[in-house]
């Protein structure tokens, strides 16, 4: 614990000379540094993905830059520093984990998410509505997912989970109906809720949707690369190629990975 400490001190003793002594350190502001933070937070999510722990450990650092920088400024206009953010984490944290810190009984992950948001909702300056926890800034992927969570965690659910796939092609039938009108303001809305109730199967199925789509991203840039590489071989241009012949190197490029 004592290492630890240590170096946690050390780093708020170098943000402190960063901050006096830095041209570029002294003139940042909260607003300058948000775009750097969501940056920064989607390079860790990145090193995560790739289950890269040296580049974990990296990204994390900067995100931990980040918190730090953020209290030191809000510590010289004394509104709050370092010591109030732990604070008030571990205040929230204990107020949140009654069945840790207090007397009442969890047994299992799914009784504690049972419980959280009414725990959420008692808690002084909390968020007074359900969904009111849900940043507006968040991803429109990620956001429906959580407004989903959220819902379920105060009962408003399926009562199976296989009941979803009906809703799923309610809404897909009702966006193919759209189409063959083609009302663009009709087709875009019916896309969505069709995206929501997908996005609502893949919680049900336990299925991170933000993860899942990122792999298939992925997966399609490596597959397209290798069609690309090899088309290059044959001293052609990718207009050039008719998309049967496209079409064979990537299912080369499939069964590369299959190999793998």
């Amino acid at each position: 614990m004592e290492e630890k400490l240590e170096a946690f001190r050390r780093l708020l003793e170098v943000m402190d000379e960063l901050r006096e002594k830095c041209p570029w350190d002294k003139k940042q502001t909260f607003d300058s540094l948000r775009a750097n933070t969501i940056e920064e937070t989607y390079e860790l999510c990145d090193a995560i993905l790739k289950k890269d722990t040296d580049e974990i450990k990296k990204e994390l650092g900067d995100v931990l830059l980040h918190i730090v920088f953020y209290a030191k400024i809000a510590s010289e206009e004394n509104q709050f520093d370092i010591a109030d953010v732990c604070n008030t984490l571990c205040d929230k944290l204990i107020f949140r984990h009654p069945h840790v810190f207090g007397s009442a009984n969890a047994e299992n992950a799914a009784q504690v998410e049972q419980s959280w948001e009414q725990i959420k909702q008692k808690e002084k300056d909390g968020n007074q509505r359900v969904l009111s926890g849900v940043p507006d800034a968040l991803p429109a992927l990620i956001k429906a997912y959580r407004i989903q969570d959220k819902a379920r965690n105060v009962g408003f659910d399926w009562d199976e989970k296989e009941q979803v796939w009906d809703k799923v092609q309610e809404e897909f039938n009702e966006l193919k109906a759209e189409i063959q009108q083609m009302d663009a303001g009709k087709m875009e809305e019916e896309f969505g809720d069709l995206l929501f109730s997908m996005i609502n199967a893949a919680r049900l199925y336990k299925i991170n949707p933000e993860n899942s789509l990122e792999r298939t991203n992925r997966k399609f840039i490596r597959r397209f690369n290798y069609l690309e590489e090899q088309t290059l071989k044959q001293g052609k241009n990718l207009k050039e190629m008719s998309l049967e012949e496209m079409d064979k190197y990537w299912e080369e490029a499939k069964k590369n990975e299959e190999l793998i």
